[in-house]
Formats: C-alpha cells, structure tokens, sequence
C-alpha cells in the first residue's frame, strides 16, 4: 500500500485553556487535504451535494447535509470536492481538546453519554438527519453567540442532543486507526515529517536522504515511486497547502503568508499558488466567507 501524499498533520489553534474552536464558513470548494489532528472534531456541511468524504478506509459521497464526529488523533480525514458544483457550500467546525470531558468536573454521571459517543466516535460517526435537525439551531448560531458562558452551555447541549443518537449513528472507519505502516511506509512517513518541520527553510535532498538513509538518486527514484510526486513537486505542496490555511484562519498580509510557508519570492509565491488552485491567493481569500471563534 502507497503512502497517501495527500495526508498531513493539521496543527489546530486550540491551547490548553481554551474549551473549543470553531470556524463557520461559507465556500464554493473543499481544497483542505486529508489530514489528521489532535484535537476531536465535529464537522457540518450543508449544501455540498456530491462531495466525496473520506474517513480513515472509508468513502462516501455526501447528501446536502453531513455531520461528523472524529474522536481519533491517528483518523485520517477529509472532505473533497468530487462532483459537487454547489456554489453555497457552509462549513461549521468544532475543535476540542480530547481530555475535555474526561478530566475535571466533567468527568461527572450527567456527561457519560457524551463521554460514551466520544469513545465510539474513534472508528468516526456520521450522524442521521433527523439528529441533525435536533442540533441545527444551535450549530447555527454558535459562532455568533457574544457570550462566551452560553456559548459553551450551547457547545455541550450539542454534545449531549447527539450523544442521544448514538444508536442510529453510522460508524465510519472499519478500525480505529485504518492505516497500516510496512517498512516502507514508516520511511516515508520519516521523510513526511521531516518536510513538514522544515519547509520554511531549504530542504536538501542530501538531508532528505540522511533521513531515509538512501543515497540521493536512490532517495529520489524512491519517493516518485511511492508517492507518485518529485521531492519538489511535493515540498511545493506542502507549502501551498500551509499557504491556504493561513489564507483561511488568519489576516496575515499575503506576503506575509507567503513568507511563512516557505516562499522567499512573492512573484513565485503567486504564481506556484495559482498552479495548484487555480486562482491568485488574494482571490482565493475572498471566495471564502468565515468567522473563527475560541472559546
């Protein structure tokens, strides 16, 4: 089995004394990769027909609404743009910290329920429709609730509504954590994490191959085989996919943004960016409406 290029590890915004993150957005496009991440996640869609989901071995295409639970650190995830031509795609994600509810006062006999869903969230749920429609109002206006107080009362009423729909819930992945390293694999996955910490500076191929403990040719025949890209073609990647993160979740000036992803020349910056999306980032930035909220 091939390493999933695709695949990174998204470092969310939470720190230790925030209870949740969310992001409501609206969009014309999935462009995030597959991605894996500390933190739990709950994600709604709405109007986003056609749009392929991926959790850990498992592929489906969504209906006009989706809401997931991801309670795995290891779960590879993602949503991706297949077939859906939808132009008002909304977005609502929720982060929060896996010991929330398994520490301190919440490890109380009113939380077992969602401490119940948490535990069989770690293959992932897909909750039903009619749950949906149970949580809607609340999902709809979390983001702009001014106080935070009610905003985490908010936050754990839609905990406990879903964890009531633990019996129609669909399970998603066929394990908890699908993926299967050979040795192959964990040399990739070496040299995986070794771009993603350094790819603000210049990576070297020599210390590429340092890493997978291959001499340089060899390094490079080997990484085109498994995952299909060159090194290049893959670091660039990597930056852009940074690049559109910061777009997303922050006000940093582009050149800022490109900066911190690794671009040292904003015209290269531009230009690679508009290869991969197909846009400007300045446009790619306002086809994108969010509010990001840390309670």
């Amino acid at each position: 089995m091939k390493a999933n290029f695709n695949t990174i590890e998204e470092l969310t915004p939470l720190s230790e004394e925030d209870c949740f993150y969310i992001a409501d957005r609206y969009k014309t496009s999935f462009t995030y990769p597959i991605h894996t991440h500390v933190d739990f996640e709950l994600n709604f869609i709405a109007n986003a027909s056609g749009v392929k989901r991926i959790v850990g071995d498992s592929e489906t295409i969504i209906g006009n609404y989706d809401l997931v639970l991801i309670a795995n650190d290891k779960l590879e995830h993602g949503w991706l743009q297949n077939e859906c031509v939808s132009k008002n795609i909304r977005e609502i994600t929720i982060q929060f910290s896996p010991d929330l509810f398994f520490t301190n006062f919440q490890n109380k006999n009113q939380f077992d329920s969602i401490r119940e869903m948490l535990k069989l969230a770690s293959k992932g749920v897909c909750f039903p429709m009619s749950a949906i429609l149970k949580v809607y109002s609340l999902l709809d206006c979390l983001s702009s609730e001014d106080n935070r107080f009610y905003s985490i009362l908010s936050f754990f009423a839609i905990l406990y509504k879903l964890s009531l729909f633990i019996d129609d819930v669909t399970f998603l992945a066929s394990k908890p954590c699908t993926k299967v390293f050979d040795s192959k694999d964990q040399t990739i996955k070496k040299l995986q994490k070794y771009i993603l910490m350094n790819f603000r500076s210049d990576i070297r191929l020599e210390d590429l191959a340092r890493v997978a403990n291959l001499s340089t040719i060899s390094l490079s025949r080997y990484f085109k085989q498994e995952l299909g890209v060159s090194v290049s073609e893959y670091v660039t990647k990597v930056k852009i996919d940074n690049a559109t993160r910061l777009l997303l979740d922050t006000e940093l000036a582009i050149s800022d943004i490109a900066t911190e992803s690794g671009f040292n020349n904003l015209s290269n910056f531009n230009r690679q960016f508009r290869k991969s999306k197909g846009c400007s980032p300045s446009e790619f930035k306002e086809h994108y409406g969010k509010t990001r909220l840390i309670i």
